[in-house]
């Protein structure tokens, strides 16, 4: 894909990593869960939350690549202001 910094707007600091949540409708059993051996996987009762720490823009894109595969319903990805290093157009400094 070749995505890096200015592949398009509102992506500032994605390339450099950031920490993410990432909510999918319904509980994902422990197959599945098991696809996102990476991130850690919460079950909610009616989504699963995936949060997945340090992630740059390619890793982001790899599971959202995953998560449509299985066949799960996407709800939504918010970047969670962090200790990751990334800078967040959520997040102020001190």
């Amino acid at each position: 894909m070749g995505a890096q910094a200015g592949a398009g707007p509102g992506r500032a600091g994605t390339p450099s990593g950031g920490d993410f949540e990432i909510r999918v409708r319904g509980r994902v059993g422990a197959a599945l869960a098991s696809a996102f051996g990476d991130l850690t996987v919460r079950l909610r009762p009616a989504e699963t939350v995936l949060y997945g720490a340090g992630l740059d823009q390619a890793a982001l894109y790899g599971i959202l690549d995953r998560i449509q595969a299985l066949g799960l319903e996407l709800l939504e990805v918010r970047r969670l202001p962090g200790a990751s290093g990334g800078r967040s157009a959520h997040a102020e400094g001190p």
